[in-house]
Order: structure tokens, then C-alpha cells, then sequence
């Protein structure tokens, strides 16, 4: 079942490897572009931090695990929230914290191993919390595909637009086979993209001037703001980094089914942890989003069998390169808003049925009020927007539903024991 038409370190030929290469590029790119997009961030530098990061993450996994780390949508709203009090600055700032809650989560499972962070991050705590993830969004998600991006008012027009690129991206992720059914985004992005042609609502004026190549809008600290590490920040964006970690665990044991190997034991959950954390941590320093592993390129490699590193970090390297490509900056940056709100209206609601799947898959008994109790609370906190402030720090209603969700987990009598075959291929 798991036999590969490349294993982990087989080298493809020349041909073979950009073709495949640029696979993996197609299956990150709409999702990896779409945050950036939403935050007001260079996509350009998405781009860019995210083959650094994949080359990061295999260099500190020892060239084990074929994983690409794109943008999280997990941290849209922290970004929001801290550009909104502190500028991109304290973005980047936060976003460098939540990497350093990885390497100290890799550091303590180093040494006191894994299964303490399942206890405290078990799915009755982590679905409901992904879930308001995906829900949380799902104003943003239909602002931009209803309305004029222009005036801000209701434009039948506009919806259009957004209407078609989600029937496409729905169409394409159902109907679609092979690779192909692999990239429903960048597939449903460029068909909302030619229609908005046809209907006039692209400037291509912006593509035309756009030189070949083009130094990206970088943001370094001590340059371009000043560091300034406040508790509002470390609040804002460290409950999320935690809820974060159980998504990647959910990635590590899915990849490793796919390819036949143990990466919970070789070559180690702490190095995995550390890889994502180091990629969080150089994407923040230049002015790029939080990275995650893509649940996409696992996709990719369930379909092809074909595992190679060489393979995940040729797509790092051509990731790379197209952040200097001004033409590819100024035409992800000509797509419309309703085009970008159309996609986003079935990636946000995947977000939210994975956190619903992960609570099915676990087999989550509603019957059982000590599991009701937690989810009902973190669903209305998260999704609600509760605001807590006390004294010298605030508190959003993520960060809160996932304080929330872990807490009563620890204290409510009943907790189940971690399931042992869990970590089984």
C-alpha cells in the first residue's frame, strides 16, 4: 500500500524533479498567498518564508520528513488583532513568540517525551477550538465575496465573482481527479480570476508595469519597528500557538500512515515541533505569517507515492525564487477581493469541519456532559469574540476559548487516558 515510486531519498531526474516540484508548489499556493492577502502581508514574502521554512523544517528533521510549511490560518485573527493595536511590527513580534512556544514545547518533549501535550490538548479541547478557528472567519469570508472592495457597499456584481470561483473550487475539490483534484484553490482562483476579467472588475494594469524581477517589501525588526515584547501580545498569540501544536501532531501521524514511517519516534516529534517553530520564527524576522505543515502536499504525496525530500525542497527553492518574480506579486495582487472571498468561504468552513472531524474520528461522546460542557463553552467564547481585560492585559475570544477549553479539561473529574495505539501505522 505504501510501496514508492520515490522513497524519502531518491533523487528524481532533472525533468522529473521541477515537474514534481512545481506539484507541490501548486497544491500550498492558493491557501499560502490567500493569508497574507487577508492580513494586508506581502504575499510575496509568504511565498519566500515558506520554502525558508521547508528548507528549515528538513534541515532540522535531518532530511526525514517530506513535509512543506505553508501560511496557518489559524493565526488571521491574532495578525489582525496585534496589527490593529502595534502595526505589522508587533505581528511579527507575536508571531516570533508563537514560534518560540514551539522550541520549548520541542525541548520539554525531548526530554519528558510526547504524551503529556496529548493529555492537555486531547480532541475534546482541540476540535471545538479549530472550529471557532474556521467560524471565526466566516464574516471576513463573506464581506469580501458580497461587496464592492471599493466602496464597501453590496454589489450583485462583485458576488458574481465570488459565486463562480466557489462553485468551481466546490466542483473541481469534488469532481476533480489526480493531481488536478489536488489543487481546487489555485484551479478555482484562476477561473473566478478569468471571469472577473470578462466582467471587468480586474485592474491587469498593475501586471503589465510590474517589473521581472522586483526586491520583495521585507520587514525587519529594529529596521522597520521597534521591538517590544508586551503581555497583550504574548496573550494574543500563544493560545493559539498551543492549539496550533495538536494540528501539527494530526499531521505528523497522517503523513507518517502515508509514507510507512515513525516520525513520532525517528526522527523525533521534538524535531518536527522544533522544524515548524524554526519556520514560524525566520518567517516572522523577515515579515512573513505564521508556518504550518500543509494537510495539501500530504495529499499530494498520498496520491503520486512519491516521497522524495529532494522533491519537497526543489518546491522550497521555486517558492523562493517567484517572491522575486514581480510579475507573479503584481498579478496575485491584481486578484479581486470577491474572488479571494469566494475561496475563502469553503477553505474557512473546511477549517471548521476538520475541527468537527477530528471530534468524529476520535468517537467524542456528546452523550457524556464533561465533553459537552467543554465544547459548548469554548464554541460560544471563541465564536461569540468574548473580550477579557484585566488590568494591564487583554484577552480575545480565541485565546480565551482555548485557555477556557484546556482548563476545564484539566479540572472536570472523567478525563479519558490517552489512546496507546494512536501513535501505530
Amino acid at each position: 500500500m505504501n510501496k514508492p515510486v520515490l522513497d524519502i531519498h531518491d533523487k528524481p531526474t532533472p525533468v522529473h524533479w521541477l515537474t514534481l516540484s512545481l506539484q507541490h508548489l501548486f497544491a500550498m499556493f492558493g491557501a499560502t498567498i490567500l493569508v497574507p492577502y487577508l492580513v494586508g502581508l506581502s504575499p510575496a514574502i509568504a511565498l519566500i518564508s515558506s520554502g525558508i521554512g521547508t528548507l528549515a523544517f528538513l534541515m532540522i528533521t535531518k532530511w526525514k520528513v517530506p513535509a512543506y510549511l505553508g501560511s496557518s490560518f489559524a493565526f488571521i485573527i491574532p495578525i489582525q488583532t496585534a496589527q490593529l493595536e502595534g502595526g505589522p511590527g508587533a505581528a511579527m513580534i507575536g508571531s516570533f513568540m508563537a514560534g518560540l512556544v514551539y522550541g520549548i514545547v520541542a525541548l520539554i518533549i525531548k526530554q519528558a517525551g510526547y504524551r503529556w501535550i496529548l493529555k492537555l490538548l486531547p480532541p475534546i479541547v482541540t476540535g471545538p477550538v479549530i472550529i471557532v478557528i474556521g467560524l471565526a472567519l466566516s464574516g471576513t469570508a463573506i464581506d469580501m465575496a458580497m461587496n464592492n472592495p471599493v466602496t464597501g457597499e453590496y454589489s450583485m456584481l462583485h458576488f458574481s465573482a465570488a459565486l463562480i470561483t466557489l462553485a468551481a473550487t466546490v466542483v473541481i475539490s469534488v469532481y476533480g481527479k489526480g493531481m488536478f483534484g489536488m489543487i481546487p484553490i489555485l484551479a478555482g482562483i484562476i477561473i473566478g480570476y478569468v471571469y472577473s476579467l470578462m466582467i471587468g472588475i480586474v485592474d491587469f494594469s498593475v501586471v503589465a508595469k510590474a517589473a521581472w524581477f522586483e526586491m520583495p517589501e521585507f520587514i525587519f525588526p529594529v529596521m522597520d519597528y521597534d521591538v517590544r515584547i508586551t503581555l497583550d501580545l504574548a496573550l494574543l498569540m500563544i493560545p493559539v500557538a498551543v492549539v496550533t501544536l495538536s494540528e501539527h501532531i494530526g499531521h505528523q501521524l497522517v503523513l507518517g500512515k502515508v509514507v510507512g514511517k515513525d516520525y513520532i519516534k525517528d526522527p523525533g516529534l521534538h524535531r518536527s515541533i522544533l522544524g515548524d517553530g524554526m519556520g514560524t520564527m525566520l518567517s516572522a524576522l523577515i515579515g512573513g505569517p505564521p508556518k504550518t505543515t500543509y494537510g495539501e502536499n500530504i495529499g499530494v504525496l498520498a496520491i503520486t507515492k512519491i516521497y522524495s525530500v529532494y522533491v519537497i525542497a526543489g518546491a522550497a527553492v521555486i517558492a523562493i525564487v517567484f517572491g522575486f518574480v514581480g510579475k507573479v506579486t503584481a498579478l496575485i495582487s491584481s486578484i479581486p477581493t470577491p474572488v479571494m472571498g469566494g475561496v475563502s468561504i469553503l477553505l474557512f468552513g473546511i477549517i471548521a469541519s476538520s475541527g468537527l472531524r477530528m471530534l468524529v474520528d476520535n468517537k467524542v461522546d456528546f452523550g457524556n456532559n464533561r465533553n459537552l460542557a467543554i465544547a459548548s463553552v469554548i464554541l460560544v467564547l471563541g465564536i461569540g469574540g468574548a473580550h477579557l481585560q484585566l488590568w494591564v492585559f487583554n484577552l480575545e475570544g480565541m485565546a480565551i476559548a482555548a485557555i477556557a477549553g484546556v482548563i476545564l479539561n484539566l479540572v472536570l473529574p472523567g478525563k479519558p487516558d490517552v489512546d496507546e495505539n494512536m501513535f501505530e501505522n
